[in-house]
């Protein structure tokens, strides 16, 4: 099974590509499902004011929505179409996000945290955010986000668990028990709310330069029966697919043999090989 949940196109503003490009890539390397997982419009900040092109305005959501499912209907007897969101964790918009999720029949909805506050954690043009701050003070915000984000129930799979670390600011070295705390915490989460999380590939062409999460995170998943699946977050249709066959044989020598789909809300683990 050769499957890409996590995928960006042309809507989100900081992506090339129109949606049927990047499924008509998928056909071109054999792929079997891909999920289209655009990022869910801005809530909290004023698109108009704030750093561009970093989310689909609100009036492309159903717009979006409906070429997704007309592009599913169009290449059903080539491949299998699942159409997603990267959902923003907003600590004090669960309101307003919960009613964007429920609004449309999606397959399913990755809950991901980018903003702590205003500050996009995750942004190239954002890292001078960290310019003055205690980084073991950051990261225990992050991971107390992820742990709320998991208890919403809002959402399917977390992505990219240990984004925080994308540029490479990290505690310390006396500070890793810290962190491997705060890991395991939430992953505790993961484990007591049923979900799954990603093995997103995108970080080996980040600063960190090793997937996300780690392989240690990735080990105590599989210790804890968390299953996984794997996304490119590709930007490009090019980028479609790109290091997972890198992630499969991670996870192969981990000891994971399936991984998980989802279909109308409901995950299914599919077998796989290297």
């Amino acid at each position: 099974m050769r499957i890409d949940y996590h995928t960006h196109h042309v809507r989100c503003g900081h992506a090339v590509g129109e949606l049927e490009e990047y499924i008509l890539r998928g056909i071109e390397i054999g792929m079997q499902q891909i999920g289209l997982s655009d990022h869910m419009p801005l809530l909290h900040v004023d698109p108009a004011t704030y750093y561009p092109e970093m989310a689909m305005p609100m009036e492309e959501l159903p717009r979006y929505v409906g070429e997704c499912f007309q592009l599913r209907d169009k290449y059903k007897s080539q491949i299998d179409v699942r159409i997603g969101m990267e959902a923003d964790y907003i600590e004090g918009y669960e309101e307003q996000i919960e009613k964007i999720i429920q609004t449309y029949p999606w397959d399913y909805v990755i809950g991901s945290v980018h903003f702590l506050g205003e500050w996009d954690i995750s942004d190239h043009r954002q890292t001078h955010g960290w310019e003055g701050r205690d980084r073991l003070a950051v990261y225990a915000q992050y991971y107390d986000a992820i742990e709320k984000a998991i208890r919403t129930g809002f959402y399917d799979y977390i992505g990219h668990i240990d984004v925080i670390k994308r540029f490479g600011f990290a505690p310390p070295a006396e500070q890793t028990a810290e962190v491997r705390a705060m890991e395991m915490s939430a992953l505790n989460t993961v484990q007591a709310h049923n979900l799954a999380i990603e093995l997103n590939a995108s970080g080996l062409r980040m600063p960190c330069a090793e997937m996300f999460p780690s392989r240690h995170m990735l080990e105590t998943c599989y210790s804890k029966g968390i299953p996984l699946t794997i996304g490119s977050d590709c930007h490009q249709p090019e980028r479609l697919g790109q290091y997972l066959d890198q992630a499969r044989a991670m996870l192969f020598d981990i000891g994971y043999r399936e991984l998980a789909t989802f279909k109308e809300r409901r995950r299914n683990l599919v077998p796989f090989q290297t």
